[in-house]
């Protein structure tokens, strides 16, 4: 579709600009002539703007000032190849039977025919991502880094676990699930009486786990924070090291029994300054919807754009009130 409309927009400005072309009688130059009238010039331009120029002025933008700022890489390569060969695949797997190429399918999801055209358009979705993440990441403060050091930077922690399911059809009652809970939870407690027994903890890893460190006597190796669901990663580093759960830990996996095995130190600040902005900017993109949109506003404003037309700068003003407030 924006290839459809830069260039009738471009057929436009040729027409205006040839020597010799058809005239209304109100001396308009025109685009249609029709008995009792016609179309000019002028009303199709008007018309197009109103409808479709802002897209199209936005992306247009965002290409000059992104093109330039961030020169072609072989990350962007890939990206732009991978999400073609994930089309290509959505075709051949799922879409082929609905539409009757792929050229079909890909103008009904993006109005454009060709590879290359494509190419383009996520040239222009992984430079607006990379504006983005890069804009969020300079608005990450040195107090905001030293905040999350001293609160939630640790060193890595080795653990093994006993999961414990509960076990119920797809098509169960919600009395039939809350039984099956009961069930695990109760399970997990006697494990934890065994434990208490001096039973060893990997023999009943390999007995009674329904996960696939069974085998290795629940062990996990080693992980951090954000590789281990929220309720699991907290529950094991408030333990001490060689000691277990004494309650079952609740996760959306079932019942965990968690032996604490190893815990490193802390890392110097130095060394996870910039893992630590990174896990800032995803919390502040994912904790604001409309940041995306902010960003990219803000950055446009810095390259100095001033929109000429008045009808469009209005336009603009109402795009950019409805994406960001």
């Amino acid at each position: 579709m924006k290839k459809l409309i830069v260039s009738m927009l471009v057929m436009l400005l040729l027409l205006t600009g040839c020597g010799k072309v058809p005239v209304l009688s109100n001396g308009k130059e025109a685009v249609v002539s029709l008995e009792n009238g016609g179309i000019s010039v002028d009303d199709l331009y008007e018309e197009m703007k109103n409808k479709y120029a802002l897209s199209v002025l936005i992306d247009m933008l965002d290409e000059k000032i992104l093109n330039e700022k961030y020169p072609e890489s072989d990350e962007e390569k890939k990206y732009i190849s991978n999400m073609i060969d994930q089309l290509q695949l959505y075709y051949d797997y799922y879409y082929n039977t609905m539409y009757d190429s792929y050229e079909l399918f890909i103008q009904s999801q993006y109005g454009v025919t060709n590879n290359e055209a494509l190419k383009e358009i996520f040239s222009l979705d992984y430079k607006r991502n990379k504006a983005v993440e890069d804009y969020v990441k300079e608005s990450i403060s040195e107090s905001d880094i030293n905040k999350y050091y001293e609160e939630k930077t640790v060193g890595n922690i080795e653990a093994s676990h006993i999961l414990i399911t509960a076990d119920y059809e797809d098509d169960a009652t919600d009395e039939e699930k809350k039984a099956a809970e009961t069930k695990a939870y109760e399970k997990a407690k006697e494990i934890i009486t065994k434990l208490n027994n001096g039973e060893d903890f990997a023999t009943l890893a390999k007995e009674n786990s329904k996960d696939g460190s069974a085998a290795n006597g629940g062990a996990l190796g080693s992980f951090n924070r954000g590789e281990m669901v929220d309720e699991f990663f907290e529950a094991a580093l408030a333990l001490k090291v060689n000691e277990y759960s004494k309650e079952p830990v609740k996760s959306e996996f079932g019942y965990h029994i968690i032996l604490k095995t190893a815990q490193q130190e802390k890392p110097k600040l130095e060394s996870v300054k910039d893992e630590i902005i990174e896990t800032l900017a995803d919390e502040k993109r994912a904790s604001d919807d409309k940041l995306n949109y902010k960003a990219l506003v803000e950055i446009r404003e810095e390259s100095g754009m001033t929109i000429q037309d008045k009808d469009l700068q209005k336009q603009y003003e109402n795009y950019v009130y409805n994406t960001t407030k």
